[in-house]
This record gives C-alpha cells, structure tokens and sequence, in this order.
C-alpha cells in the first residue's frame, strides 16, 4: 500500500496536519479513537467516508515517520 494516495497535508486543512484525504479527520485524530479503545469497526461506522484502506494507510504512514526518525518527543 501506498500512504500516499490516502494521507496528504495541505496548510489549508486543519493547519496542514496530515489527514485522509478527502475529509477533516487528521491522522492524530484518528490514532486518538484507536487510544481511546475504538475499534476499527466502531471507526468505520462512526465516519462512513473513512475506508479500511484509510485506517491502514494512517498506520503505514506512521510506520513511515518512525522509519524515517521522524519522531517529535516534547518534554
């Protein structure tokens, strides 16, 4: 899969967090119901314009940043 095609930044969305495409829900949102206990099935109900391969490509992108040492620590 290719994150690409499904998380993008435009500084005109959302301050340009990344986000899927074609929607307002960034990837720090989305990571956020999946701490809060959500399910990927509860995720898909709740926002229909959302896709399995979306949720997937959040976690390759992730998996992109950490890769890349893309990593924001604050103290």
């Amino acid at each position: 899969m290719n994150w690409k095609e499904h998380i993008h930044a435009d500084p005109e969305i959302l301050v340009g967090k990344p986000v899927v495409k074609g929607t307002r829900l960034s990837v720090e949102f989305i990571l956020g119901l999946y701490k809060a206990g959500w399910t990927e099935k509860q995720i898909l109900e709740n926002y229909p314009q959302l896709k399995t391969d979306d949720l997937r490509a959040v976690f390759e992108y992730l998996q992109d940043c950490i890769q890349d040492e893309f990593i924001l620590i604050r103290a």
